[in-house]
């Protein structure tokens, strides 16, 4: 097949490029039919490389913030505390998990000295989202009566809101979950006690609900 400068013109002109491109292009006559000839694809040695990978679990940064959910001025601040606090996102709620053993003494409800850079920051975070339902969740380790972990939990949650909420500027909504609601096992796969993982179960958490589409 022979094709004139005008009709190789013409297709130029068609695949919107400029006269500039025209000697990138490479025509190739063909004697007969094109039909049934099978497609090849080469690579082009300077054609930019495009990756696609799978996000990966520990990602948090990239579940967790939603720049849309804060105002323009708090996103820097807010990635930030969410990064120090090590939050996790779950359905939609933003936690943060504070540790017990930080927060108070053995068997206490009475927050720590020490308890209070935890809780600035987490009372920080909490202006991020003046607009958002946040509940406090109290929570215990197995270890003890079912009843008294309950209580315990209770006291713990409501002395976390009490403090937070000053901060907030709204009351805070607070319960306990006692041993109900562990985050690791309470005792090795032998029944043996597993101190490590009881201690991540004796948390307060923060919960935060962002609304759906604004700042807040």
């Amino acid at each position: 097949m022979r094709l004139h400068a005008a009709t190789i013109a013409l297709a130029v002109a068609a695949t919107g490029l400029g006269t500039s491109a025209v000697s990138a292009l490479t025509v190739r006559t063909l004697s007969g039919s094109a039909i049934g000839m099978p497609s090849t694809f080469t690579r082009a040695s300077d054609a930019p490389r495009s990756t696609f990978e799978k996000t990966r679990l520990d990602s948090r940064m990239e579940s967790v913030f939603v720049a849309s959910e804060v105002a323009p001025e708090r996103v820097e601040t807010t990635r930030g505390l969410l990064t120090e606090l090590k939050a996790r996102r779950s359905a939609g709620v933003i936690i943060v998990d504070l540790p017990a053993d930080v927060l108070f003494d053995f068997d206490k409800s009475t927050l720590r000295p020490d308890a209070t850079p935890a809780l600035a920051r987490a009372a920080e975070l909490l202006r991020s989202y003046p607009q958002a339902q946040v509940n406090i969740a109290g929570h215990t380790d197995a270890k003890g009566d079912d009843a008294y972990n309950q209580t315990l939990s209770d006291r713990r949650a409501r002395t976390v809101a009490d403090r937070l909420q000053a901060s907030a500027g709204r009351r805070l909504d607070a319960a306990g979950f006692g041993e109900r609601n562990p985050v690791a096992p309470n005792a090795s796969p032998d029944g043996s006690d597993d101190p490590a993982g009881r201690q991540k179960n004796r948390r307060v958490e923060i919960r935060i609900t962002p609304q759906a589409g604004g700042a807040g």
